[in-house]
């Protein structure tokens, strides 16, 4: 082994590389996920793009659209201050000519709503929503009463799916994108006793049903799927808990679904090693730290080990890791500019996002 070290500010790491990582060719996809712009920061994100991302040989970027784009297929379901056409493109532009690989992401099934807001599908298309007898509180908490964490739709309502498959084909034509991102994470609402249309299915089906019907759809049109994986492992046998697992059965869907979807591994307490579990299992799978530089910077190193010592076919699917930032873009490249320190989440996670890519120019 060899010891590197590396500063960043007045805060010091050290992580260990085997011996014959600069004989490889480490890191097929070097990710970066963010939610999307305001239409007031695009011209600072294409910056960001050009002076941050492309000289850190970030060669993939994921941005969380969800409603913030002027949807023509469906102008009702646009947030205000939205991302016209013509600001997408100057994205999409703008990664091109840093050969980065541009993917939007929109959160299909769960993440219909965040603490006491609706998301626009369900604000829109109430008659969706999972479960209608479940009222948002002026005041969210957790834990409460009703178990809400986000709002899901009905994957078995039969017009849901012509609202959001519109929604992501503009996205991909729009963003010129060969895959889609459609998170469907922290799942928690599945199956509801009081849906009419779910009551009594093994919600293992129901999810796994939900996501080869998305994968199916972007297929007919040679795009691929992305999704969190989250859900797809036991929360109780791994002791990993409700948050980076399932505990409501959902992991079984994972021997139903095809495996040519892309699985997002996240682990952002300790650098879990569930990766050889997607790829035993036939997926491609890109590790996902956040917050904390000594978790990503050991997710580095196991995924150099994973790969090294695989076979090639088991190797090849240890396909790169991708920084994961909890906020739009603004916030973020604020926090980005300043002198980061461990205050909050944001600046936690610009100094794992720093720590992250020099440790993989050390690599490099």
């Amino acid at each position: 082994m060899r010891v590197r070290y590396f500063v960043l500010g007045l805060i010091v790491f050290n992580f260990s590389i085997t011996s014959a990582i600069s004989q490889t060719d480490t890191i097929p996809v070097r990710g970066f996920c963010i939610g999307g712009p305001s239409s007031e920061d695009v011209d600072q994100f294409t910056e960001f793009i050009e002076e941050v991302l492309v000289p850190a040989n970030i060669n993939t970027l994921i941005v969380r659209i969800n409603y913030n784009y002027q949807f023509k297929s469906h102008p009702e379901m646009v947030d205000e201050g939205a991302l016209s056409e013509r600001q997408v493109k100057q994205i999409v532009e703008t990664c091109r000519a840093g050969n980065i690989r541009l993917i939007p992401l929109i959160n299909l099934f769960g993440h219909q709503s965040w603490a006491s807001n609706l998301g626009k599908l369900l604000e829109v298309y109430p008659e969706f929503d999972e479960t209608p007898d479940i009222e948002l509180p002026e005041e969210y908490k957790w834990p409460n009463e009703d178990g809400l964490y986000c709002k899901s739709y009905c994957p078995l309502h039969p017009e849901v799916h012509n609202v959001v498959f519109d929604l992501v084909d503009e996205l991909i034509e729009v963003f010129e994108a060969d895959a889609v991102h459609t998170g469907m994470d922290e799942v928690f609402y599945i199956g509801y006793d009081n849906c009419p249309r779910c009551v009594g299915r093994d919600k293992a089906k129901l999810f796994a049903g939900e996501v080869t019907k998305i994968r199916n759809h972007l297929a007919q049109n040679g795009k691929s799927l992305w999704i969190w994986g989250d859900r797809l492992l036991d929360g109780s046998i791994t002791g990993l808990g409700m948050w980076e697992a399932s505990m409501n059965n959902t992991h079984q869907a994972i021997d139903m679904i095809p495996t040519d979807v892309v699985i997002c591994d996240w682990h952002y307490e300790r650098a879990e090693p569930t990766a050889p579990y997607f790829a035993l299992k036939g997926f491609d799978v890109i590790t996902c730290p956040w917050n904390r530089p000594e978790v990503a910077t050991q997710q580095l190193d196991d995924f150099i080990a994973f790969r090294q010592h695989a076979n090639p076919k088991l190797g090849a699917r240890y396909q790169g890791m991708m920084q994961t930032i909890w906020s739009s873009f603004g916030p973020f490249y604020e926090a980005y500019q300043e002198e980061p320190s461990d205050e909050n989440n944001l600046y936690k996670s610009v100094i794992c996002f720093k720590a992250w890519i020099a440790a993989m120019r050390e690599l490099d």
